[in-house]
């Protein structure tokens, strides 16, 4: 009587089947969870550049017009763009005038986070934007997931 050892051809292509499945699935997930996380960086850093305009506007005037002068150089806008491999930070000032007050330059501000590299493929969440008028504080996208 004579036994055979191993996996029969068959046994073999169920089981790589099987394992495409998963891996079908568990790709883009993998890869949108990755997006979403690099989301949270550019939120965090949206955050912190909104603190520094409140401290600059409490020694100055106004808010800062630039993200080189918000940071101090434009050396330093620089740096702070490289050191994020998924977005670019720009700092505007606008000018609005809404039903309840007018802004000058001087009371407002923009800060956006543009995505760039594989981040890019973010779809709605690509370019985050962040407004101060009048002391109102506006996220575009206005959807949650772009934010939370």
């Amino acid at each position: 009587m004579r036994r055979v050892r191993g996996f029969t051809l068959i046994e073999l292509m169920i089981v790589v089947t099987i394992v495409a499945i998963i891996a079908a699935v568990a790709i883009p997930a993998f890869t949108k969870q990755i997006r979403r996380s690099h989301r949270a960086d550019a939120v965090k850093s949206l955050s912190d550049l909104q603190l520094r305009q409140e401290r600059w506007r409490a020694s100055n005037a106004t808010y800062a017009s630039t993200l080189g002068t918000l940071l101090g150089s434009a050396g330093a806008a620089t740096s702070y763009n490289s050191a994020s491999p998924y977005y670019n930070f720009t700092v505007t000032n606008v000018a609005t005038t809404t039903a309840t007050c007018t802004c000058t330059t001087a009371s407002c501000f923009k800060l956006t986070a543009a995505a760039k590299g594989t981040q890019t493929a973010d779809g709605d969440c690509a370019s985050m934007v962040l407004t101060n008028t009048c002391g109102s504080i506006a996220k575009t996208p206005t959807t949650n997931r772009c934010w939370n």
